[in-house]
C-alpha cells in the first residue's frame, strides 16, 4: 500500500509530460474524476495540478524536451538528492536532470537506470508529495517493465534501499518482484517489477519503463471512459487473483497507465 508518510524510497509524486495540456486535463478528468488547476495562462496553460476531492494527486506539464515522448514520471522520496545522484552514477545509471531546487518546495533530480528506464527523486522541503493515494482516483502502485530484473533489483536496491520478495505469475507467466521500502514490513509494498523481452516493450521502443497504477472503483467503467475519450487499451480488463480487475491503457498521446479495481474494493 502507498501512504502519504513518504518514507525514503517510497513513491511520493508523479507527473505527466504531454504535448496537449488541455486535452490531457480533459482526458484524465473523464477517466479518473480529476479536476485540473492550471498554472500560467488559463487559455494556454504550460501545466498545473490534478486534484481529486480537492487534494493534489499528480502534476501535468507540457513536453519541452526535443524528441520526448508523452509519459508518466514517478518520483521517489529521498533524504538527500545529491547523495542519491552519486549513488546513481556509482551504479552506472545516468543523470538526466541534476539535483535542482524548486523554491522552498523541495529538490528534485531525474535519472535513467542502466537498462533505460527513467525515474526521478524528490527531496522534500515544504512539499512532501501528493496529498491523496491508495483510494479510487489516485496512485495505488508503481510498476517497472524491464529487460533484466536481476540488474534492476541490484540498481534500485543500491540507490533507493529497496527490499524485495518474489511471487510466481499465474499460468507460468514468470516471476513478479514486489518492492518495499527498506526496513518496512511487506504490507508497505508500493510497487513491483517484472522482466519482459525487448519485443514486448514496443510501447517504449523496446526500452524498459515505469508506469503508474491508479485505483478505480469499477475497472470496466474506467476502460469505457478511456476508449470513449480516444485512449486505447493495451491489455484487459482482466481479473488477477488476489489483486483485482485491471487494464493497461494508453492516453491519446501514448502515455501508459494502469487502472485497477482492487479485490474487495
Amino acid at each position: 500500500m502507498i501512504t502519504t508518510d513518504f518514507v525514503p524510497g517510497s513513491p511520493c509524486w508523479l507527473d505527466l509530460g504531454t504535448p496537449d495540456v488541455q486535452g490531457a486535463a480533459a482526458f484524465y478528468g473523464s477517466v479518473l474524476g480529476w479536476n485540473f488547476e492550471a498554472m500560467g495562462s488559463p487559455d494556454e496553460p504550460e501545466g498545473g495540478m490534478f486534484r481529486k476531492d480537492g487534494k493534489i494527486v499528480a502534476g501535468l506539464g507540457k513536453l519541452t524536451e526535443q524528441g520526448a515522448k508523452s509519459a508518466w514520471m514517478i518520483y521517489y522520496s529521498v533524504a538527500d538528492a545529491d547523495s542519491t545522484t552519486r549513488a546513481v552514477e556509482a551504479a552506472n545509471g545516468t543523470v538526466r536532470v541534476a539535483p535542482t531546487d524548486l523554491d522552498e518546495w523541495g529538490r528534485m533530480a531525474q535519472y535513467t537506470d542502466p537498462q533505460g528506464a527513467q525515474f526521478a527523486v524528490w527531496q522534500p522541503g515544504s512539499t512532501k508529495g501528493v496529498e491523496l493515494v491508495d483510494v479510487p482516483g489516485s496512485l495505488s502502485w508503481t510498476e517497472l517493465y524491464t529487460t533484466d530484473a536481476a540488474a534492476a533489483k541490484g540498481f534500485y536496491g543500491s540507490v533507493l534501499g529497496w527490499q524485495y520478495s518474489e511471487t510466481e505469475m499465474p499460468g507460468g507467466g514468470g516471476t513478479y518482484t514486489m518492492i518495499t521500502p527498506g526496513g518496512l514490513p511487506e504490507e508497505r509494498m508500493h510497487g513491483g517489477l517484472m522482466e519482459l523481452p525487448e519485443q514486448q516493450l514496443a510501447q517504449a521502443g523496446g526500452r524498459p519503463y515505469w508506469h503508474p497504477v491508479f485505483a478505480v472503483t469499477d475497472c470496466d467503467e474506467a476502460v469505457a471512459a478511456v476508449t470513449g475519450n480516444k485512449g486505447k487499451v493495451q491489455m484487459g480488463p482482466d481479473d488477477a487473483e488476489g489483486v483485482g480487475r485491471l487494464a493497461v491503457c494508453l492516453d491519446p498521446w501514448g502515455a501508459e497507465f494502469v487502472v485497477l479495481a482492487a479485490s474487495g474494493s
